[in-house]
């Protein structure tokens, strides 16, 4: 066990990526340990991603490439701000809005920091909003791409997990809401402080109607890719294709043939990304295997209820050990490192494998806005062109948010498993 691991962290520390370490550790540790058993790092690294489930992994990514390059972040603006500009910090509450919804299209936070960073940030700047606090608020409400369905990461949990990705996309739903809503109230709070402007846009019955039938074919995607998969219409695999043709003909009729113009450099983009997820899954499988063996699950749940701890108890200390985690490893990998060895405590306590997930991934979404690892802050830093610290200082009261939100979770698990139940 310590080949195993210390190996791991001093390929991390001196800079290998998180899935060549994971593997080499896992070599290291079959060199060691059982040389006769080499062939049996091969058989899982190809067992691992020979999942057919995956196959929505790529199309989902590149369903939300599609999406944002078709024109929908400049409806999906005009909609937020038509019913939630006029409020004090109306640019603020349209950034978070815009993220809630657009979150449901793409499934990504770095897509979502992109898309509407790019448009927002600069608008928010010229209406007064000092640069940290625009970046800080576009960093902080991309995290409801993670939990607002269909998400990338809650595919990735699901086929680790082995559990329901329909029931999945439904316990984040109620979560992601919550998070969008605290959020505005924070935004609401510093605008009232901070004299922030309202935008003056007269709302008529009318003209509601008119934006809402505007962005209607946008709006319903979220709710025809989730509704498909719960009810059975389709699997995961079939709804991602489907999705991606949708997210073209939308293109089609927005911004015209310009849409199939990107196509190709959204199709590589979308293989590149998809490629270095495999490699993690693939690789963390090995990991994993050599975890079992070791029967680390099983001593660290007899390590865990010497404690005494109830399932309350667990679930927030994991959720603080998710909230650290985050910070120095991306949101795949570490699903990938802890669903194993966490997971298996969780259910002889009695959690239930999607609560743990949608914990997990709320979790893991702060992580991905804090730094030095933060995704989010990254992309953020190279539109913005401020420094990744002023971002997360900026980010840090609607960060504050989410972690009130998963704290909630963790203490009430019906926020999480309500709507799962009720449909399933």
């Amino acid at each position: 066990m310590f080949i195993l691991l210390g190996s791991l962290l001093l390929l991390l520390v001196i800079g290998v990526p998180v899935a060549y370490a994971l593997g080499l550790a896992s070599v290291a540790y079959f060199m060691i340990e059982a040389p006769a058993a080499m062939g049996f790092v091969v058989q899982r690294f190809f067992s691992g991603i020979n999942n057919y489930p995956l196959v929505s992994l790529p199309f989902f990514i590149l369903m939300g490439l599609v999406m944002n390059s078709g024109g929908i972040t400049r409806r999906l603006l005009d909609l937020s701000m038509f019913f939630v500009g006029r409020f004090r910090g109306g640019l603020g509450h349209v950034n978070v809005v815009a993220s809630m919804i657009f979150g449901g299209i793409s499934g990504s936070s770095a897509s979502d920091t992109a898309s509407i960073g790019a448009v927002l940030i600069p608008e928010m700047e010229k209406r007064g909003y000092p640069k940290e606090v625009a970046a800080g608020i576009t960093v902080a409400s991309s995290t409801m791409g993670m939990i607002i369905p269909p998400s990338v990461p809650m595919i990735i949990y699901a086929i680790a997990a082995e559990e329901s990705i329909g029931q999945l996309f439904l316990g984040g739903i109620i979560p992601g809401i919550m998070v969008g809503l605290m959020q505005m109230i924070v935004v609401w709070y510093m605008a009232r402080r901070n004299g922030y402007p309202t935008e003056n846009i007269p709302f008529t019955l009318r003209a509601a109607w008119l934006e809402a039938k505007r962005s209607a074919p946008v709006v319903i995607m979220p709710i025809m890719i989730v509704g498909s998969v719960v009810f059975g219409f389709v699997t995961p695999t079939e709804t991602a294709g489907a999705a991606v043709v949708y997210g073209l003909i939308i293109g089609l009729f927005l911004v015209g043939l310009v849409v199939v113009k990107e196509l190709p450099g959204a199709m590589r983009q979308a293989i590149i990304m998809s490629a270095k997820i495999m490699m993690i899954i693939a690789f963390s499988q090995v990991f994993i295997t050599v975890l079992a063996l070791e029967r680390v699950p099983n001593q660290l749940a007899d390590f865990v209820s010497g404690f005494g701890l109830g399932p309350t108890g667990f679930i927030l200390l994991m959720a603080l050990l998710i909230l650290i985690s985050g910070t120095f490893i991306d949101v795949s990998p570490a699903i990938l490192l802890m669903t194993p060895v966490l997971l298996p405590v969780a259910q002889e306590l009695g959690i239930s494998g999607v609560h743990f997930g949608v914990v997990m991934i709320s979790g893991l979404a702060v992580g991905a806005c804090t730094p030095p690892v933060g995704n989010c802050l990254n992309v953020c830093a190279a539109i913005s062109r401020l420094s990744i610290g002023k971002i997360f200082l900026g980010a840090a009261p609607f960060l504050c948010a989410n972690v009130v939100v998963l704290i909630l979770i963790c203490v009430f698990p019906q926020l999480v498993l309500w709507i799962p139940g009720l449909v399933f």
